[in-house]
């Protein structure tokens, strides 16, 4: 992937965040659950009676939120993996997530911000194990 320093603005960042901050603690305090986004989906899979709408309908405008930002602005995207390797990647997220029990917005963004040990250890273990990826792709494999 190919990310244009000069373009990076950290005027939009800071208000992107804010925004993220904003929409979880909404979300936690107006329906008292973590946006965590392997969790949604995880009861989208494996459905309750009367708690499935409301994921749906989160995942949706998951999709539709970047469908609408490309309809305005289409930025350059250049991903320097072949199909194989992003499928293998994805898979391997996924089950990170069920060994991790909760993904990054639901360790990252939530659990940290409750101050929770759990999430700042599978924080900790995400972030080093990217690190050492990107690490090892970059450097030692050359890739």
């Amino acid at each position: 992937m190919f990310i244009d320093w000069n373009a990076f603005t950290p005027w939009h960042a800071l208000a992107g965040g804010a925004a993220i901050g904003i929409a979880v603690s909404a979300f936690a305090l107006l329906n008292g659950r973590v946006t965590g986004i392997s969790g949604i989906l995880a009861g989208v899979l494996q459905p309750l009676a009367g708690d499935t709408t409301w994921r749906v309908a989160f995942l949706f405008g998951l999709m539709l939120a970047p469908a609408l930002y490309a309809a305005y602005e289409t930025p350059v995207i250049q991903i320097d993996a072949d199909y194989p390797v992003l499928i293998v990647a994805g898979l391997l997220v996924g089950l990170g997530t069920r060994f991790g029990s909760g993904c990054t917005s639901g360790h990252g963004v939530c659990g940290l911000s409750r101050f929770s040990q759990r999430s700042l250890v599978a924080t900790l273990a995400f972030m080093g194990a990217a690190f050492a990826t990107v690490f090892l792709v970059r450097h030692v494999i050359g890739g």
